[in-house]
């Protein structure tokens, strides 16, 4: 699912994937091949998004999509419901629920915790 290294000028619709972290050695970025669930790529990069339940019940796992989300599929009804709960912020995902598609583009995340993700404007 991961190519190494930055993706080869010729391939289209390939989207780079960037969790972003406090510590710039703890970024992780990846260029995936196919679309797929954005928690299989957090487990396969050792990303620092913390993980609970994995089934949209706790919230553990919301995060900022800083750049690219038209390159995520619309959230399903179970992550909408508990986004909603979690203060409806237009920038959040919980990244056990959210699927990236194949496209051209860079997805931009970092983790949030649960009062970071209430707090502020999604201006």
């Amino acid at each position: 699912m991961v190519a190494a290294g930055p993706a080869p000028r010729y391939i289209r619709d390939v989207p780079k994937i960037i969790f972003e972290a406090s510590l710039p050695e703890r970024i992780k970025e990846a260029t995936v091949l196919q679309g797929g669930a954005l928690v299989d790529l957090a487990d396969e990069l050792r990303a620092a998004v913390p993980f609970s339940c994995r089934s949209a019940t706790c919230g553990t796992c919301i995060c900022q999509i800083i750049e690219g989300r038209h390159l995520l599929e619309e959230p399903n009804d179970d992550e909408a419901e508990l986004l909603e709960l979690m203060g409806g912020r237009s920038d959040t995902r919980l990244c056990c629920q959210a699927r990236f598609m194949a496209g051209d583009g860079v997805v931009r995340l970092r983790a949030l915790d649960a009062a970071t993700s209430r707090s502020g404007d999604d201006d």
